[in-house]
């Protein structure tokens, strides 16, 4: 059985609020799916009028912030923001990767600054971060562990165990460990992996899943009965033992 995925909301416990503000299509679709996978209400804008009107209705705790929008820059939309909603965090989301312009969008006022391509994971985890820290939010606590068999994931504390003994994972490993979990005898392909974890233009690279689907079997499995399965052409499922 699936655990809700959410386990933030606002402090008095409506979901929390996203605005994404991106002019690609297919980008802003994969980025607000992800974000609506977490439990919260999500809405998008393609342009700088569009998301400051959006923001004004819609009251959103975070932005995910375009930089390059088509009419205006987001720096410019950011301000905007901030003059009717000073508390608001906001995410710049953009293609420029110079150490120039990450100053410039912090300097802006903006709370942190991801590079495409980006890991949807990181995104996700970043913009939990900015809210946590705003205290704009509360934990809820019981949404937020996993549980497949003697494995259980504390998505908020960032911990891992398996038979009540801590295992140590890199966050990507975490993120593909999270989305197995989240999905527990489901078989997941390594297109849909790809898309969860990893870039959503990482060029369908499938044997990066494998690689990782590798280190995971060797910290989650090792010495033990496996939990994670190769379904051939199909992907991978994740599986509790059975007794």
């Amino acid at each position: 059985m699936n655990q809700r995925p959410a386990a933030l909301t606002r402090p008095d416990g409506t979901p929390v609020r996203v605005l994404v503000v991106d002019d690609e299509p297919d980008l802003a679709e994969v980025v607000t799916g992800a974000l609506r996978y977490e439990g919260w209400e999500v809405r998008s804008a393609a342009t700088a009028g569009a998301a400051v009107r959006e923001a004004r209705d819609f009251r959103p705790d975070a932005v995910v912030l375009d930089i390059m929008l088509p009419d205006r820059d987001g720096l410019a939309v950011l301000r905007d923001l901030r003059a009717e909603q000073p508390h608001v965090c906001v995410l710049f989301l953009t293609a420029r990767d110079t150490v120039e312009d990450r100053i410039a969008g912090i300097t802006a006022g903006g709370d942190d600054y991801v590079t495409k391509p980006f890991s949807l994971g990181e995104l996700v985890a970043r913009v939990r971060g900015l809210l946590r820290r705003a205290g704009m939010t509360r934990e809820r606590t019981a949404a937020s562990l996993l549980v497949v068999g003697d494995l259980e994931m504390d998505e908020d504390a960032y911990e891992v165990t398996r038979g009540g003994a801590p295992i140590d994972l890199s966050p990507t490993e975490f993120q593909l460990l999270r989305c197995l979990m989240r999905h527990p005898r489901r078989v997941l392909s390594k297109t849909q992996l790809l898309d969860l974890v990893w870039s959503y233009d990482f060029g369908g690279q499938a044997h990066v899943v494998e690689l990782y689907i590798s280190y995971l079997r060797k910290k989650i499995d090792a010495g033990r009965s496996p939990m994670i399965h190769t379904v051939r052409g199909a992907g991978y499922v994740l599986k509790p033992v059975d007794r």
